[in-house]
């Protein structure tokens, strides 16, 4: 009878390379498991569960956060009066959602992640530019938006436990955070890490639960506004501030932030869409995301409106507007809207992006569940969000203006697909290091033009954000629109240089169909390995027979 093994060798087994290697799946279109994983694969029938039903449930559940509620005030803040806010939201999103939808059908059709799709523009090794970007982009605004989740869980601590409130702090001031802050933000950490193990193509439910919270929450909080006051004229009595070339540019400056709000989604949008069951359940997006994000804004410019009438303040962050409340069981369900609203989003637009960024870095030693974990661990500890709130605010604009690099690659994307490449993409393809999509020496040079010329003329206007005090003239103009601007300039410069130099190589006459090259992939497998069985046998029988 074999003895079980000891603590230590159990201990042992964590550091060999057996255990945190992954092995990759039959159907797998790479060469070898260096390239691959079953995470990275083509999503099978089985995991593609997302209906129209989930991508509305989605997108509702993203809308309402805090930062929906922020840009209404920033907008405001901008001079624009209420009547001019809302039509800047209105055609914001409805940019925006174009742009989802269009590179979200890719997605449905070949049922591939962001990191492979990606190699179709860009070549296999330029790919990593785009995916090296977004995950270092994604685990930072993780960290901000764990930050904010624990703004929430305080609130609901304080609901509960008033004397909360002056928790003795331990902490030395140049901390930038208290003790009972530090307290929450371990509390909601921990609250978010078990949501980060369930498989992606199942977290739908997480975002059904949470629309239906976060609706409630926001219908309650207005009707509760203008019972309260009687109306929001606080706001809506509010003229424009700015006029002119003023207003214009005011106006623009307003439609870019809009735009930059949920531009990473414009570009790795496909690492949800791929597990839609058909490509027209996440057509619903093109509605849905104007018509949910303007009413969010809309209850956010309403209920400030009725805060500033009963406080003498507006309040555009809804915590602090919570925080002024006396009823303690509306301040809890509030805060607990909140915060489930925050574990949505960061899970949805950020840990599930960087694990697939993570995964198609090192497919042999991470998977999606993996990448999230790491996700955490980097976002929620490595990089201290109450540091960067406190001291770097040059460093936040950076990542706010990193536009000007998500406009461009969401343009090359989709002019590749629709109009270069006639949506016919061989998929196989693009998991081969030496296949069709290699370009020249796994750099697609077209997409680097395409960057040289949409990316400097956005710079001068990104530098002056970070640093004030550099100044820059006229060249703050374009970034009013780097979004637009970036985007216009790619796609014209992607289009010209792909029809005037065609990659040849890259263009085929017909789509490969996934299901049908993954079914023949896996029974070239089995030929394979009954053929290294029989030969095994052979090699049996004739030492047998020796």
């Amino acid at each position: 009878m074999a003895s079980k093994p000891t603590l230590r060798e159990r201990i042992g087994v964590l550091a060999t390379r057996e255990f945190w290697e992954l092995s990759p799946e039959p159907s797998t279109f790479a060469p070898s498991s260096k390239w691959s994983n079953s995470d990275m694969d083509p999503t099978p029938i089985e995991k593609r569960t997302w209906t129209t039903f989930n991508y509305i449930t989605y997108w509702i559940s993203d809308a309402f956060n805090v930062a929906t509620w922020d840009m209404a005030s920033a907008l405001l803040a901008s001079g624009l009066s209420w009547r001019q806010a809302l039509p800047c939201i209105v055609v914001g999103h409805t940019i925006i959602a174009a742009a989802i939808t269009a590179n979200g059908t890719i997605g449905a059709r070949l049922h591939i992640p962001f990191p492979v799709l990606n190699r179709s523009s860009f070549g296999f090794w330029f790919s990593y530019f785009s995916v090296i970007s977004r995950v270092v982009l994604a685990m930072f605004w993780f960290a901000i938006q764990t930050y904010t989740g624990s703004e929430c869980v305080y609130q609901m601590i304080k609901a509960i436990w008033p004397s909360f409130a002056r928790f003795p702090n331990r902490l030395p001031a140049n901390a930038n955070i208290t003790s009972a802050q530090l307290l929450s933000y371990f509390l909601y950490w921990l609250i978010q890490f078990p949501f980060l193990l369930i498989p992606s193509y199942k977290i739908r439910w997480l975002f059904t639960i949470k629309s239906v919270a976060v609706t409630i929450t926001g219908l309650s909080m207005m009707i509760w506004a203008f019972v309260r006051t009687g109306g929001a004229s606080a706001i809506f009595s509010q003229g424009p501030r700015v006029s002119g070339s003023a207003l214009a540019w005011a106006w623009l400056s307003g439609l870019n932030s809009v735009l930059g709000n949920y531009a990473t989604l414009s570009v790795n949008i496909p690492d949800f869409t791929r597990m839609a069951q058909h490509p027209r359940h996440q057509y619903i997006q093109m509605l849905i995301i104007p018509v949910s994000f303007t009413f969010i804004a809309f209850q956010g410019i309403v209920v400030t409106s009725a805060g500033y009438i009963l406080y003498g303040e507006y309040y555009w962050d809804p915590l602090r507007l919570i925080d002024n409340w006396d009823n303690r069981a509306a301040a809890f369900f509030a805060s607990l809207a909140f915060c489930l609203a925050t574990l949505g989003t960061n899970i949805g637009a950020n840990s599930i992006s960087a694990a697939n960024d993570f995964t198609a870095l090192l497919p042999r030693w991470l998977n999606i569940r993996r990448g999230q974990i790491l996700c955490a661990i980097i976002g929620g500890w490595v990089i201290i969000p109450w540091e960067i709130l406190a001291t770097a605010s040059g460093f936040l604009n950076f990542m706010g203006g990193y536009t000007v690099f998500l406009g461009p690659i969401c343009a090359i994307m989709i002019v590749d697909y629709w109009v270069v490449k006639h949506q016919k993409i061989d998929v196989p393809a693009l998991y081969d290091p030496h296949g069709r999509y290699r370009y020249i020496a796994g750099i697609n040079w077209r997409a680097v033009l395409a960057l040289l010329v949409s990316v400097p003329p956005n710079l001068p206007g990104l530098i002056n954000a970070i640093n004030p005090a550099i100044y820059v003239g006229g060249g703050v103009y374009p970034y009013d629109i780097a979004w637009l601007l970036g985007f216009t300039l790619a796609g014209l410069t992607y289009y010209l240089a792909s029809v005037l130099f065609p990659a040849k190589e890259t263009l085929i006459e017909h789509a490969v169909d996934v299901d049908e090259a993954a079914a023949l992939a896996k029974e070239e497998r089995e030929r394979e390995k009954y053929a290294s069985e029989a030969k095994e046998d052979e090699i049996g029988v004739a030492l047998h027979e020796v």
